[in-house]
């Protein structure tokens, strides 16, 4: 399927209103986007200039912008998943509520881990990047609370080596330069603030330089950002220590790609914004971002 499918997310929130006012303002080919959604939801937030492939999912809850609902989260289960099952060149997904989600039954922690379930085949692994520009973020882990966070040589090994393939495969990018984010602060001082770096990273970084790979050792994140324009990505331990930077310096030009699968996925990066959907007050340009980011897989 040469075509971005782009779902529209929580029902609920401002998936469908940036989503309607992301398509007016770019204006594609009719051809090349289809649009998996509900047109109750559609008509609720607004209208569309041209004339998307609309591939309907089911639901007769009513729209209740702000609230988190099990109805409004088993649809953007079967959004995503309806989505895997076209294959298209590129998936963009609207934000979903997590909370949604579970109470819906479905236990993912984000739509990276559905993606994960339904497109990863011969042990592929989905992995989280934030792009702006040539600023990029790899994260180590993804949604994990930091008292849970763990990481191996290996783990590190692979994810860095799927992260290379990527640049080289998709970007160009032959021989990428890639900084490494120290786990602990000062990056472990040599083992007085703690041994990750020490006992995994280090020799992770030595295993990857075997292989070919130009990444620096762990280095302090509080100042590696300073200058993560000198790098082809930026590799973040946890969540919050790529996801603050980048979005702090680029903020609605962050989008959220999965790479690692046979499909690239891309999406706002930011969340449902419950507070403020309905009011048609939603900043549309992350999710413009996202279609851009991806729509010259079907040109």
């Amino acid at each position: 399927m040469n075509k971005v499918v782009i779902t529209t997310g929580d029902p609920n929130g401002i998936g469908a209103e940036i989503t309607i006012k992301a398509l007016n303002k770019l204006n594609l080919p009719e051809d090349k986007i289809s649009i998996i959604s509900n047109k109750k939801i559609l008509d609720f937030y607004g209208s569309l200039n041209c004339n998307y492939q609309i591939i309907e999912i089911p639901y007769e809850a009513d729209v209740c912008p702000g609230y988190l609902t099990k109805e409004a989260g088993e649809f953007s289960f079967r959004s995503v998943k309806k989505a895997c099952e076209f294959r298209p060149k590129a998936i963009v997904t609207a934000p979903v509520a997590k909370n949604a989600l579970y109470l819906a039954g479905h236990r993912f922690n984000g739509q990276t881990e559905i993606l994960q379930k339904y497109l990863a085949h011969d042990n592929q692994l989905a992995e989280m990047l934030f792009v702006a520009g040539k600023f990029r973020v790899l994260l180590l882990t993804r949604h994990v609370a930091l008292k849970d966070i763990k990481i191996t040589k290996d783990m590190v090994v692979q994810k860095v080596l799927n992260l290379k393939s990527f640049f080289v495969k998709h970007l160009g990018i032959i021989d990428p330069k890639f900084a490494l984010c120290g786990f602990n602060p000062h990056a472990g001082e040599d083992g007085i603030l703690g041994r990750e770096e020490i006992d995994i990273l280090i020799p992770a970084v030595e295993r990857l330089r075997e292989c070919g790979v130009n990444i620096t050792k762990p280095l302090p994140a509080d100042t590696l950002f300073v200058k993560a324009l000198d790098y082809d990505c930026c590799i973040a331990n946890y969540h919050d220590q790529g996801l603050i930077p980048i979005k702090t310096m680029a903020g609605d030009k962050t989008v959220n790609m999965t790479i690692g699968l046979d499909i690239i996925r891309t999406s706002p990066g930011h969340g449902t914004a419950f507070d403020i959907a309905g009011k048609n007050i939603a900043d549309e340009t992350s999710m413009i971002e996202a279609i851009k980011t991806v729509y010259e897989e079907v040109k």
